[in-house]
């Protein structure tokens, strides 16, 4: 091996800690010390003490997440759930802190649970990521060398420009500007609808008009709520709500299709009432118009269905659903063909002048600042550019389609029924975080999808609060069964080792496969879980809720070595356990969180433990584990 080859094997190989379930100094895949042991060398007493949210099996979404981004705090070993809360409520301020727990499922520990029936001051130069929106092809404002502007523009003074922080000071009236962007095609007209589709019925309103069809075989189907609730804790620092969805009456679909474990649905979420009615109060739009049944014609493209054929359509809807159901007016970063539309519909001079400068090779580099920041609501963009009053036809034209959000499901949903007015029904189960992030006048703002869930949860928890049975509510989810053969889905088996790593709602999935191993007479092997949790009295999610009896089975190590630690690190600390699943025959290695964090975190600890156990450098162990995801035995599922 060369020097920088051992360099790099001797510094990923450091990075492996010497504890109770690690050891660096053998690189020969065996099974680790049994968990009882483990326990025992971390002091059996002090783990037992732990309290009921510790003990659990494990804890585990749009789009858009669950980085464990703890600050990093001290507690002792003697930690326990008394000794914490004491010290809570004796301390000004919260101690944030991260805990991870491994679970391990022997054949032995199924059959106790099931019995017979489940035998077996300086300025710091940050590298920003490319947009795609071609900066690098920026070019200077003409002028730009000199310190006099004689024609300078007059900015608008509204909240909402000024929050797009936009980089335009060079910038004037009579600046030359280049490169700029055509005016796109007008694909969407409006006209009145025939008289005999004046009194024609459309669809409910908390359904997707008809035409807003998934790809085939697919149907939005109206699937009512049976109940939903919060997973996490009051002060989690992100909200976490679990759903549980009645697919009785599914249709039928073309082959032996169904939900399987590991599976996702598709969500339709709709924009809400308030985004709505903002763009159409900025646009000038009569609240009578809102509503008023019109004819829609397009002249290609799939718009207003999601995946359908691409071809000029004519239907009869309103203004209100297209804007509800068929386009994204917040989820996606500006284009410059809606920067151009802005722009040829501005009456102030100004502010035509900085929407073309925009769409111009001048304001590239303010453009992909738009593009890599938080992403700007098109109500933002009336706000700040308040002159500028398009047609909602051609708005439509150059908006992104709103897309389903996925979510995978949190159980094993061929043994789900839920008894209810003496039936049998058939329940699953989905959990999904509120993504929120920073909004230019409320301070916050929640994503399409979870904002759309989240509202749906909150209508549950105040009728139960009032005393009403949420189910009189009436409340559906537009969903779809769809991704039944995702990578987590297509790559769950019922025996061989299996390690599942997951942080936040990414653990949601591997309940359901904790849960169908322990029904299966094939589990004859082990399972275990790798939890990461930022504060395990507030974010656990799932605790107690696994399915099985924890008193009795479980085998918990608590991370509790005198220090906070995310999973990634727990995955070096346990280091021994994944070299053994990874190259024993049948295992499998499951990673399923958020890809900004938590998934290279993750990632980058492995290859930590296959250069420290394997003895490879870093190449090397790169290209094992890439050979383990080709050959199916590492599986990533991030977003």
């Amino acid at each position: 091996m060369s020097t920088t080859a051992m360099h790099s094997a001797h510094a990923g190989r450091g990075r492996i800690p010497v504890s109770a379930t690690s050891h660096p100094d053998n690189p020969i895949p065996e099974e680790p010390r049994s968990v009882a042991d483990a326990v025992k060398a971390l002091d059996i007493n002090q783990v037992s003490n732990l309290s009921h949210s510790s003990h659990s099996v494990a804890g585990l979404s749009e789009s858009d997440s669950d980085s464990a981004e703890t600050p990093v705090t001290e507690h002792s070993d003697d930690d326990t759930a008394d000794n914490q809360l004491d010290r809570l409520k004796s301390e000004p301020a919260r101690r944030r802190r991260a805990s991870t727990a491994l679970i391990a499922e022997s054949s032995e520990d199924v059959q106790r649970i099931l019995g017979n029936i489940g035998a077996g001051g300086t300025t710091q130069l940050v590298e920003k990521v490319c947009c795609g929106g071609g900066c690098c092809l920026a070019q200077p404002l003409p002028g730009a060398t000199t310190n006099e502007i004689l024609n300078p523009i007059a900015t608008p003074d509204n909240q909402a420009f000024r929050s797009l922080n936009l980089k335009i000071r060079r910038l004037a009236l009579d600046s030359e500007l280049t490169s700029v962007v055509p005016l796109p095609e007008k694909t969407v007209s409006f006209s009145p609808v025939p008289a005999g589709f004046v009194d024609a019925k459309l669809g409910p309103q908390d359904h997707p008009p008809q035409f807003v069809q998934p790809h085939p075989p697919y149907d939005v189907f109206r699937a009512p709520l049976h109940h939903a609730r919060e997973l996490t804790k009051s002060g989690a620092e992100k909200k976490t709500y679990h759903f549980d969805i009645d697919v009785t009456d599914y249709p039928a679909e073309s082959g032996d299709v169904d939900f399987v474990v590991g599976g996702a649905i598709g969500v339709c979420p709709m924009n809400s009432d308030e985004a709505v009615d903002g763009v159409f109060n900025c646009l000038g739009i009569p609240k009578p118009i809102r509503d008023k049944k019109v004819t829609v014609r397009t002249t290609n493209g799939r718009w207003p269905t999601i995946w359908g054929a691409e071809q000029a359509r004519e239907l009869t809807t309103t203004r209100r659903e297209l804007l509800r159901w068929c386009s994204d007016i917040q989820s996606y970063p500006p284009t410059k063909q809606l920067f151009r539309v802005l722009a040829e519909y501005a009456s102030d001079p100004s502010e035509k002048q900085i929407l073309m400068y925009l769409c111009s090779a001048q304001g590239q580099g303010a453009f992909c600042d738009l593009r890599t920041g938080v992403h700007v609501t098109l109500e933002q963009l009336l706000q700040a550019f308040p002159s500028t009053h398009p047609p909602l036809d051609y708005l439509l034209s150059v908006l992104n389609t709103l897309m389903p959000r996925f979510y995978s499901l949190s159980q094993d949903p061929t043994i789900s029924c839920t008894t209810r007015t003496g039936d049998c029904r058939r329940i699953i189960e989905v959990a999904v975080s509120v993504h929120e992030s920073d909004d230019w006048r409320h301070g916050s703002r929640s994503g399409v999808g979870s904002g759309f869930l989240q509202r749906l949860a909150d209508q549950v928890t105040a009728a139960e609060r009032a005393g009403i049975d949420p189910k009189t509510l009436d409340l559906h989810v537009p969903m779809f069964r769809g991704l039944m053969a995702n990578p987590l889905a297509r790559e769950f088996v019922l025996d061989g080792p299996m390690l599942l790593i997951g942080a936040g709602v990414g653990i949601a999935p591997f309940r359901g496969f904790v849960q169908r191993r322990l029904k299966s007479a094939n589990c004859v092997n082990k399972v275990w879980v790798l939890q990461g949790i930022r504060d395990s009295l507030l974010d656990e999610l799932y605790s107690g809720e696994w399915g099985v009896d924890e008193e009795k089975v479980k085998k918990v190590v608590q991370s509790r070595r005198g220090e906070s630690r995310y999973v990634q690190e727990e995955v070096r600390h346990q280091a021994d356990l994944v070299w053994f699943v990874i190259n024993a025959l049948d295992g499998r290695v499951f990673v399923c969180g958020s890809s900004k964090g938590m998934g290279e975190g993750v990632e980058a600890a492995l290859v930590d433990v296959a250069m420290a156990k394997g003895n490879l450098n870093y190449a090397e162990a790169t290209e094992f584990w890439e050979r383990k995801k080709d050959a199916g035995q590492y599986i990533a599922e991030t977003w």
